[in-house]
């Protein structure tokens, strides 16, 4: 009776203890490094690309907060604080190229980034697999032209002597050259992206798409889905990791909307609509040698690109998401 009093039967306690489950142990660092050094050796050099490249570089930020003289060096250039942050921030030219940039990425954000998605759908479609191979081969090929060639042909179609003028003013319409028309411009920039890197772009989502389980696909079909229905409930959520992954990835790129390509049709258009950030910090930083102007611009840029990368990958993890990377509750 005194048993029964003080507490359940032993037997409980013990399967209790079974369903509870087999003791987790936490590996230790060392274990883990251990455990995957093979994996570690094969992302070694990838590591140290962006180690020498990209972290070791960020150093150079400390001019930011100087008066640089190339001279001198970063040890011995005269230690200015936020003064190159307020130059910046006071000057009319910055907050034009800031409302340029900014125009133009949420421009290509909305009519270029999901004309990749498109693309790669409809060549998934094709059911030939030598004319899906052959069309992913020419929308690949204007990837790998330069942005030199890309503006001359664009010229030689939409410029004032170009194709589309002279063929308007055969007709009786008036010839328009929007190569240089200010108010052009942003869509201008968007169409060359596009004819450019729409096809480069497709290679992430197709290989996306053959991840799908095709099974998936003929039960679908099965319950009386048509294509539709499929493309709807079946294709778009088996690639909705990787689209908000590639969205998150552009929102850190926000502030770059292309350096070279804008730099060869800034004049042609005027500052007023051409500057962005990345040639303000070109024509008035590198050429203007106030080095520290053009870091302090660079150093707010990587800022905001940081902090969209974060709260937007933040927001992914609300929606159910991965992003781009788990947080260590996940």
């Amino acid at each position: 009776m005194a048993d029964t009093a003080t507490g359940p039967p032993r037997s409980g306690r013990r399967e209790r203890a079974a369903s509870a489950g087999p003791p987790v142990y936490r590996l230790s660092l060392w274990q883990r490094l251990k455990r995957d050094k093979v994996m570690l050796l094969l992302t070694l050099p990838g590591l140290l690309y962006f180690v020498v490249f990209h972290y070791v570089p960020l150093l150079g930020y400390v001019v930011a907060f100087q008066h640089y003289e190339p001279y001198l060096g970063y040890m011995h250039s005269t230690w200015t604080g936020l003064a190159n942050f307020s130059t910046a921030f006071s000057q009319p030219a910055f907050w034009s190229a800031t409302r340029n940039t900014v125009e133009i990425a949420v421009i290509q954000l909305v009519f270029f980034f999901p004309v990749p998605i498109a693309l790669a759908l409809l060549l998934n479609s094709v059911m030939s697999s030598k004319v899906r191979r052959f069309v992913q081969s020419v929308v690949y090929l204007p990837h790998f032209i330069g942005w030199i060639i890309i503006v001359s042909i664009f010229q030689q179609v939409l410029g004032g002597a170009g194709l589309l003028p002279h063929l308007l003013g055969k007709v009786g319409l008036p010839r328009y050259d929007m190569m240089s028309d200010p108010h052009a411009f942003p869509w201008l920039l968007t169409l060359e992206s596009i004819w450019k890197d729409a096809g480069w772009g497709t290679i992430i989502i197709l290989a996306a798409l053959l991840s799908i389980d095709r099974g998936l696909y003929e039960s679908a079909a099965i319950d009386g889905a048509g294509p539709w229905r499929r493309l709807w409930h079946v294709t778009l959520p088996g690639i909705s990791s990787v689209i908000v992954l590639l969205l998150i990835l552009n929102l850190g790129n926000l502030l770059s909307v292309g350096f070279e390509q804008i730099l060869l049709q800034r004049d042609a258009v005027g500052p007023d609509a051409g500057e962005v950030l990345d040639t303000y910090v070109y024509y008035h930083g590198i050429q203007d040698n106030d080095w520290g102007v053009a870091a302090a611009v660079g150093l707010v840029k990587a800022v905001v690109g940081t902090v969209l990368v974060v709260g937007a990958n933040k927001f992914a993890h609300r929606l159910g998401h991965e992003g781009v990377y788990r947080g260590a509750d996940r």
